[in-house]
């Protein structure tokens, strides 16, 4: 037994050539080459690539610490040394995790899983990876943690476009909190654009969108159409609006980025007591329901917990 310096390669008798990896924390990882050319990377626990370059060829599998760094998984895809048939292995899971399925959804989105102890894993068995959803929408109500679920999602694969639809509110300390606190949640790869022109958006070549959220949306499809006057309402704000929802469920339609989209479920509870009330929450469940429709993947978070009803 011994420590192989970072960089130094060793050829095995079986004809396997292992290369030491340096990391941005305490160990090594291994990249182990087989005889007929499969590639395979082992990082430890707590352990991400340090000094990658760009661009990488792809390992065949990957066995990584994907619950604890999601972002060496990012670090990976970005130079291109994860590609899309690449097996991702999820290990050093301890039992601080969700058990059984919740675990493997979260492991899914990354483009991950996980196996039993004592399986023996067969580099190049492409069938074994998981599809990663393209389209994702994540429902909840107030601070059910909706958004975290859906940053989630998205945390294990870099250059992420966070489109705010939020904006800014000048003189709001309380609004400026909630945003700050949104922002040091996210990756540092991730660049946040502030706009709810999305369609431009979801018809561009890119990384991927999270898109939070469509609530807000939708307040400002409202106020452009005129939608929260009864009377513009009934001559021609319905139409306007119908039009707008029509060409954003469109666009995701035929979007080819990965776009994850978070709304509020509303309705549930009390009736809104005007008119405008009552049209913005029937609107919004129109829209959940639109663009659920094309989405892959559905969930719905209550008190912290992801419920799956489409994937």
């Amino acid at each position: 037994p011994g420590r192989v310096p970072d960089g130094r390669e060793l050829t095995l008798l079986t004809g396997h050539r292992v290369r030491a990896v340096a990391l941005d924390a305490p160990g090594t990882g291994y990249a182990v080459t087989g005889p007929e050319g499969q590639r395979l990377l082992y990082l430890p626990p707590g352990g991400a690539p340090a000094g990658l370059e760009q661009p990488a060829e792809s390992y065949d599998m990957v066995l990584a610490d994907v619950v604890g760094r999601p972002d060496a998984l990012a670090r990976l895809r970005a130079v291109g040394a994860v590609g899309p048939t690449t097996d991702v292995v999820a290990v050093h899971l301890d039992h601080g995790l969700p058990p059984g399925p919740e675990l493997g959804r979260r492991l899914a989105a990354a483009g991950a899983r996980a196996v039993p102890d004592g399986v023996t894993l067969v580099v190049g068995a492409y069938e074994d990876v998981p599809d990663v959803p393209r389209r994702t929408l994540v429902l909840g109500g107030a601070r059910s943690g909706k958004s975290v679920e859906a940053e989630r999602r998205l945390e294990a694969f870099p250059d992420v476009l966070y489109v705010a639809t939020g904006g800014s509110r000048n003189g709001d300390t309380e609004w400026s909190s909630r945003v700050a606190a949104h922002r040091d949640r996210r990756p540092g790869s991730w660049r946040t654009v502030e706009t709810c022109d999305l369609v431009p958006l979801l018809e561009a070549e890119g990384p991927p969108l999270l898109i939070d959220c469509l609530s807000l949306w939708l307040t400002d499809a409202m106020d452009s159409a005129g939608a929260w006057d009864d009377a513009v309402w009934a001559e021609r704000g319905e139409k306007v609006l119908r039009e707008r929802v029509r060409e954003l469920t469109e666009a995701v339609r035929v979007t080819r980025r990965t776009v994850v989209a978070v709304s509020n479920e509303v309705g549930s509870g009390i009736v809104p007591s005007t008119a405008s009330g009552r049209r913005y929450r029937d609107e919004l469940g129109r829209l959940n329901a639109q663009f659920a429709d094309e989405c892959e993947h559905v969930l719905l978070v209550v008190a912290g917990q992801a419920m799956v009803l489409r994937g």
